[in-house]
């Protein structure tokens, strides 16, 4: 029996997962492969550098410092790097620094548990899966809003936010070989989508079909050999409007993490009476 996580994108909702990695941990549920995309590979990653521990070092990062400091750039700042960029916000330094800091190594083969996340291709158009080579670039990659974050180059190629191909990667971790699978999403395919309203409202709709397509369409197809189990969030769902723009808004982390490992824990006491 394998064991995989799988973990999906969501900006700061992404601390869903955070609580949802500590339930699984105090349950005793240790991973044999892990899969992320966008902050979900970002998370990922290092669980599968520390298994162990990778929930803690999470939720310390998460409630602290070093996340927020990715993103720190005053107003005047942002608008500097857009108008000299064209096209995004923020720089990937501050990012990258973290996560060399935190690894045990440049490699995908310095983690502990074998890892693979993906990036959307610019001149492919299409899905890109990183397992091997330099582990930095191809999370920062997977990490890679559009408008916020610069694409990242790798060989080459340019590469955006893993989340615009594959936003909850069930199907990659089946096909690693997973027989168990635990799903950590953010939330939103619990979240009931409505008819937009204004113009930003219109391309999240829009989006969020296509991923939440995705993902049904992933889930129909799995072999009825492979338990899936999708966790939750303990109901704390999608901000209304323009709040989910809101990428820095760190207010609800703390909220979202024990909410998330409130549920979950639940979920798998249950599961296990059963």
């Amino acid at each position: 029996m394998t064991t995989a996580f799988v973990l999906g994108g969501g900006g700061l909702l992404g601390a869903h997962e955070v609580g949802m990695l500590r339930a699984l941990a105090d349950a005793g549920i240790r991973p044999d492969l892990v899969v992320g995309t966008s902050i979900g590979a970002m998370n990922g990653v290092i669980v599968a550098a520390d298994p162990l521990s990778g929930a803690q070092r999470l939720s310390r990062m998460w409630q602290g410092e070093e996340l927020r400091l990715a993103f720190s750039e005053k107003l005047w700042g942002r608008a500097v790097r857009l108008v000299r960029s064209g096209t995004h916000l923020h720089s990937m330094e501050p990012l990258g620094r973290l996560l060399s800091a935190i690894l045990p190594g440049p490699s995908f083969s310095d983690l502990a548990l074998p890892f693979a996340c993906v990036a959307a291709s610019i001149e492919g158009a299409s899905a890109r899966w990183f397992s091997s080579g330099p582990v930095v670039p191809a999370v920062m990659a997977s990490c890679a809003v559009p408008g916020l974050l610069p694409p990242v180059e790798i060989d080459g190629s340019h590469y955006f936010d893993g989340g615009l191909v594959d936003s909850i990667p069930v199907g990659r971790a089946v096909a690693l070989g997973a027989s168990v699978v635990y799903v950590l999403q953010v939330g939103r395919i619990e979240s009931p989508l409505t008819v937009p309203r204004r113009p930003w409202e219109v391309g999240l709709v829009a989006f969020e079909i296509a991923r939440r397509h995705r993902f049904h369409e992933e889930m129909s197809a799995l072999p009825s050999s492979v338990r899936v189990h999708v966790l939750p969030t303990g109901g704390d769902r999608l901000p209304p409007g323009r709040a989910q723009f809101r990428y820095r808004d760190q207010t609800r982390v703390a909220l979202s993490i024990e909410r998330a490992y409130t549920a979950t824990a639940s979920y798998l006491a249950a599961l296990a009476r059963n």
